[in-house]
């Protein structure tokens, strides 16, 4: 099999507040779809219910881990795989499929509602208010924080009722490592930053950026100018996708399958550009 030309494997990287669990719908979809899915976690993340559970009871394996940590442990994950993958990441899992390219992994790549890489600038007032609870205090950067409820209804599930959120919240929410949003956060003031990515890289593959049109954690902007740095100064395939009226919560939500699928079918015959809106 061509590791560079094969296609016929995913791998999903999930975000933050979030263990592998939160890509079970799409697991199943790509599944019928006849590929191979890997849903990876974090280093002491562990797969399905239980994965969450254990955060929950314990969550010292967060407390302190960092992005380096966490892109070494997906490198050897998705450097093992017999042929390069699709990856598709959400949140900081966007994060890690851009750094990923960058290092040479995959065949396509899909940042969903992703975070910020070093160098870009747009930081909107909702992703500052979904994230200060994390971010107001110091001695978070080497805690495991929670989230609560309401904070979870405002940063992930902004489209839901207060009921609906809790259900999601109940079955998925764990737990964030505090240095992770800190390393993020001040990238742009920190030498050799673990975010720093090479937008002028027109040797990686091909990149997509999806946003969601009522995120609050990480609006449109944040997507559109990484887009748009990127296009700018790679060569390499860059396109960009607005899904209207979809939260945070787009790995889940009420019409998750419409994202979903653009994701799979662009991944398998990426084309440049603006590509509308869904």
């Amino acid at each position: 099999m061509d590791r560079e030309t094969s296609a016929d494997t995913v791998v999903l990287i999930h975000g933050l507040w979030m263990t592998p669990l939160s890509w079970e719908h799409w697991v199943t979809h790509y599944e019928q779809r006849g590929l191979r899915v890997i849903t990876p976690g974090y280093p002491g993340v562990l797969p399905g219910e239980a994965g969450v559970r254990a955060i929950r009871d314990d969550p010292s394996p967060l407390a302190g881990l960092g992005v380096r940590e966490i892109f070494d442990h997906l490198s050897e994950v998705v450097g093992a795989l017999d042929a390069k993958p699709i990856i598709i990441g959400h949140s900081f899992g966007g994060v890690f499929v851009q750094l990923l390219l960058d290092a040479g992994h995959g065949t396509a790549g899909v940042s969903v509602d992703g975070a910020a890489v070093k160098g870009l600038k747009a930081l909107p007032l909702s992703e500052i208010k979904a994230t200060f609870p994390v971010l107001r205090n110091p001695a978070n950067r080497r805690r495991a924080v929670p989230i609560t409820e309401k904070e979870f209804h405002y940063a992930f599930t902004n489209n839901l009722s207060v009921g609906e959120s809790r259900k999601v919240f109940d079955r998925y929410a764990i737990p964030v490592s505090g240095r992770m949003l800190f390393q993020a956060s001040l990238a742009n003031f920190t030498p050799n930053a673990v975010t720093t990515y090479d937008f002028a890289n027109g040797d990686r593959a091909p990149l997509l950026f999806i946003a969601g049109g009522d995120d609050h954690m990480l609006p449109p902007p944040v997507q559109r100018e990484n887009y748009e740095k990127n296009a700018k100064h790679s060569e390499a395939v860059t396109a960009f996708r607005l899904f209207d009226g979809r939260s945070h919560y787009t790995c889940g939500e009420p019409g998750w399958e419409a994202v979903a699928d653009f994701a799979l079918d662009w991944a398998l015959a990426p084309v440049p550009g603006e590509l509308g809106k869904g």
